[in-house]
């Protein structure tokens, strides 16, 4: 079973391709009390209300990180629930490590939805570059070709 907990990141990337629903293959999803805010303070999508999650509440006091307070707050009921951290920020990702807490992003859902029959292949790469191309999302070819390349190891 994989529980994950998203920060607004990989809930806002996914939005802008259209692939938001791919978030429903975790088994179950956690959205911290503090990330849903960050949503509301720009749109929350509309895509969200189709996907079950578990809206979570958390004291980010005792974590001693430099993270803005979604991602605190991500980061800190992944390590309190032993869940995946679903995350597309580089820092969150490094402080995640940091604190042996497993971590993926957007293209990592990709990768699972891909591997749980949600995607073919095709799909799944195409949406992929789609992040690279059509979203506010910086990332490199390099990240885009790897984790393509994870569609064959699946």
């Amino acid at each position: 079973m994989i529980l994950a907990v998203a920060d607004a990141g990989p809930i806002i990337h996914l939005d802008e391709i259209d692939a938001l629903a791919l978030l429903s293959t975790v088994d179950k999803l956690l959205i911290p009390q503090t990330v849903y805010q960050e949503l509301e303070a720009g749109t929350v999508p509309p895509a969200l209300e189709s996907i079950e999650y578990e809206l979570v509440e958390t004291d980010t006091t005792t974590l001693d990180v430099d993270l803005d307070p979604g991602e605190t707050a991500a980061l800190a009921v992944a390590s309190e629930r032993a869940a995946v951290l679903l995350t597309d920020d580089l820092a969150a990702r490094d402080t995640a490590n940091d604190h042996d807490v497993e971590v993926h992003g957007s293209i990592g859902v990709l990768v699972l939805a891909y591997s749980r029959g949600e995607l073919k292949k095709t799909e799944a790469a195409k949406l992929m570059r789609a992040l690279q191309t059509e979203t506010s999302l910086f990332i490199t070819d390099a990240v885009v070709e790897r984790g393509i390349s994870l569609l064959d190891e699946t």
